[in-house]
């Protein structure tokens, strides 16, 4: 075996985890709060930082065109640069949970360390005022966002890319489970 069949093995190995029996159980409740958001008429936020800004971009588009489950996410600049501006940048993503949020809404908060000070303010504001939170993290199992969510993916990896890639995964496979199947067109 070559030395990157060696390192394939090896990096291959980090993504086990999610594919654990214990993640289904959070796949279900997940798949269960976005079926309720859509007939409720409510909706779901989705935010995070950096690679996890986009993931959460990704999110609101497929749970709001495949899973007719209405979803928005905090990615615009002008509302970054503006509400940082304006209340700091560790409350940006709290202050915008207080102009969009509605009784009976959703927030999806990803943070690859759990600890981001913007993201876990947003949390503590969704806690704060009943919002149902689901959570996506990595690195440590006592992260601070894992702690105060309702539904928590959480995979034990300090690497970026396989915590990136596998909430990319947990979110598109409840996209699908709303759906009810894996394979469709989309039109």
């Amino acid at each position: 075996m070559s030395d990157w069949n060696v390192w394939l093995d090896d990096y291959f190995k980090r993504f086990s985890p999610a594919f654990e029996p214990d993640v289904y159980d959070n796949l279900k409740a997940f798949r269960e709060l976005a079926i309720d958001i859509r007939s409720s008429g409510n909706k779901m936020m989705f935010a995070g930082n950096g690679a996890s800004a986009s993931i959460s971009s990704h999110g609101a588009v497929d749970f709001t065109k495949q899973g007719k489950v209405r979803s928005m996410d905090f990615n615009e600049p002008n509302l970054i640069t503006a509400f940082s501006n304006d209340y700091g940048y560790e409350n940006w993503m709290a202050r915008a949970l207080e102009c969009y949020a509605d009784k009976g809404d959703a927030v999806v908060l990803t943070s690859v360390s759990g600890t981001s000070p913007n993201v876990i303010k947003a949390a503590e504001y969704a806690r704060d005022n009943g919002l149902k939170i689901v959570t996506f993290s990595g690195k440590s199992p006592d992260n601070p966002l894992r702690a105060i969510g309702d539904v928590n993916f959480w995979i034990g990896s300090s690497a970026y890319n396989v915590v990136e890639a596998v909430h990319m995964l947990w979110m598109t496979t409840v996209v699908d489970m709303v759906v009810g199947k894996a394979e469709y067109s989309v039109n």
